[in-house]
């Protein structure tokens, strides 16, 4: 079940604006070859990935995705698939790079909101991978309750995000609140929400947001996948 937040008073400033074209890309950039005095060395280009996975969040960090055209969301469908499979070859080793592990998980979660089978099962495993050796990593509690909030698993969301939270990650205060708004508690909602307003006084949804919640003007709207 996906959770979306049909927030009245934004519809015309947000809902109904056109996404920014996504980029055209090709994922096997993402792959380095050096040649060393013992044979040749791979790796990743990091800023290429970045790239990619930035633009790809400005479309699908959150459901339902956002494309200029049906043929972009396409080649972001395809990316996500070959980046995924790219990176499950150097995250599936018996020590996996905590960076790669934060990226890949965030890959996965994208594909999730694109709807690709199997994309959450694998943020899943990916992140609970991360935080049983790193239990505590900012990112990771952060990333892992939005998604599990996002998937419609608020209840499961809160601890990852009150540990995101509680070691400094700003924008976890505006997930829990809306984790705790899908669970029926406006005024936690409210409070973290005034929190995180608190904290990045130049976005100016959410203070319409939190009116729109006092006002009753918020519907939270459950969807199945």
């Amino acid at each position: 079940m996906r959770i979306v937040l049909l927030a009245l008073l934004m519809i015309v400033t947000c809902s109904q604006a056109h996404a920014k074209e996504y980029g055209n890309y090709d994922p096997k950039r993402m792959l380095t070859v050096a040649e060393t005095p013992s044979g040749k060395k791979y790796g990743i280009d990091g800023k290429y990935l970045d790239l990619m996975l930035n633009d790809l969040a400005l479309h699908a960090k959150n459901y339902p995705a956002r494309f200029d055209t049906p043929q972009d969301q396409q080649r972001a469908v395809q990316d996500v698939k070959t980046l995924s499979g790219m990176l499950d070859i150097l995250v599936n080793g018996p020590s996996p790079n905590a960076e790669l592990l934060v990226r890949a998980g965030f890959l996965n979660s994208i594909g999730h909101n694109l709807d690709i089978p199997g994309s959450a099962e694998k943020t899943a495993a990916i992140f609970l991978r991360l935080l049983a050796t790193a239990p505590a990593d900012p990112r990771g509690n952060y990333m892992y309750g939005s998604f599990l909030a996002g998937a419609g698993k608020s209840k499961e969301a809160l601890p990852y995000l009150e540990k995101a939270l509680a070691v400094g990650v700003v924008d976890a205060a505006y997930a829990l609140g809306m984790a705790h708004l899908t669970l029926g508690d406006k005024q936690k909602a409210i409070e973290n929400l005034e929190a995180y307003k608190q904290q990045r006084p130049g976005d100016g949804n959410v203070a319409k947001l939190i009116d729109g919640i006092r006002s009753g003007q918020v519907e939270i709207k459950r969807t199945r996948n």
